[in-house]
């Protein structure tokens, strides 16, 4: 064979490993197909780079020294599902990114994201092109698949930031509230929490009541435990919150003055039991740095099925982890729906097997 194209990008939130990824994919597909069979062109900045045909031709030795690296030598940018399918500013751009694939010569495409980015390459290959999904996010959050590239590193790095808040707790006898991202699902603070030794664990998928976290930080007072790690997903909400529509709990918060879960809990904890509290947020210091060795080696175990997969003629589908093994799934299996916690997740036994407090 002579002349494959693949056109490579990263969309969404970056997160260590992308680069790891393309990294397997590029070195499995020389290896398969020979150096001169294959091109890799990449697109810059995500979905926004092939409305615009931002591309570029891509060198074996643009792929050298980045197994380790953090973020994504392409460039990423967020798109909602909504705006890419949006003609409101005169663009088509679902017929502007199908253009982008023809002209620049592609064979497949490759796209390396979260939900929303596999939401839009399921949408792509609904149109004919040749799609291959590399699962990617923070939030281990995707359907189908056991964990994702990203997830490992930033559990290593949230429970750092919890181990580092453990000490300036104990020395001021306060509580801290550590928020840790997760909007939609609780794996990374879930993990992170009970790695970190948190005394409490506050997940969507487990909405809270505030005396429960009153009741567990009074316990440990009473036990001459003055300080308290409180580990908070940032899409947390509590019992009443519940009730209401996403849009209304954030009008809600609005209307308050307090637009988060975490300053809400470290107000009424402090109000409550007269603890000094706080709330320490770590933010997008936990999608940095460089993947851990568990995430470059998965980033390049789901990099390099791509090669398999684009032999086969296998497009339409996102590579996964399942039960130990590398596999795939359809697109349009696992499109726009996201993975949250079990309620009977093993995870959250052990949380409450150490007397973690869920809030509950």
């Amino acid at each position: 064979m002579s002349g494959l194209r693949i056109g490579m990008l990263t969309s969404g939130g970056d997160c260590p490993g992308l680069n790891a990824a393309m990294r397997g994919a590029m070195k499995a597909c020389v290896e398969k197909f020979g150096e001169k069979n294959v091109e890799i062109v990449g697109i810059k900045n995500g979905y926004y780079g092939l409305i615009n045909n931002q591309a570029k031709e891509m060198k074996r030795s643009d792929f050298s020294g980045i197994l380790t690296v953090g973020g994504t030598i392409l460039g990423t940018k967020r798109q909602s599902f909504k705006m890419l399918t949006s003609t409101e500013d005169g663009v088509d751009k679902i017929k502007a990114m199908k253009n982008t694939y023809k002209d620049l010569k592609l064979d497949c495409l490759i796209t390396l994201g979260g939900n929303g980015t596999h939401k839009t390459a399921n949408l792509l290959s609904e149109e004919g092109l040749n799609i291959i999904g590399l699962p990617k996010t923070i939030d281990n959050d995707i359907f189908m698949t056991d964990v994702t590239f990203g997830f490992h590193t930033a559990v290593n790095t949230a429970t750092d930031v919890i181990d580092r808040l453990h000490t300036t707790a104990a020395s001021h006898s306060r509580v801290i509230v550590a928020e840790i991202m997760g909007n939609k699902t609780g794996w990374l603070t879930l993990y992170s929490g009970i790695a970190g030794g948190a005394d409490v664990i506050i997940i969507p998928e487990c909405p809270y009541e505030i005396k429960k976290i009153i009741e567990a930080v009074r316990a440990r007072a009473s036990r001459g435990r003055g300080f308290s790690i409180i580990a908070v997903a940032e899409g947390a909400f509590d019992k009443d919150e519940a009730k209401l529509k996403r849009k209304d709990r954030l009008r809600q918060r609005e209307e308050s003055g307090i637009k988060t879960a975490s300053e809400r809990i470290a107000a009424e904890v402090e109000r409550e039991t007269g603890i000094e509290s706080r709330v320490c947020v770590p933010g997008h210091m936990l999608r940095g740095g460089s993947p851990s060795a568990y995430d470059r080696f998965l980033a390049s175990s789901m990099g390099a099925r791509t090669a398999k997969l684009i032999e086969d003629g296998n497009f339409g589908v996102s590579v996964a982890m399942v039960n130990d093994r590398i596999t795939e799934n359809k697109l349009s299996d696992i499109a726009g729906i996201s993975k949250p916690v079990p309620v009977d997740h093993q995870a959250l036994k052990t949380a409450k097997q150490l007397g973690i407090s869920l809030g509950i």
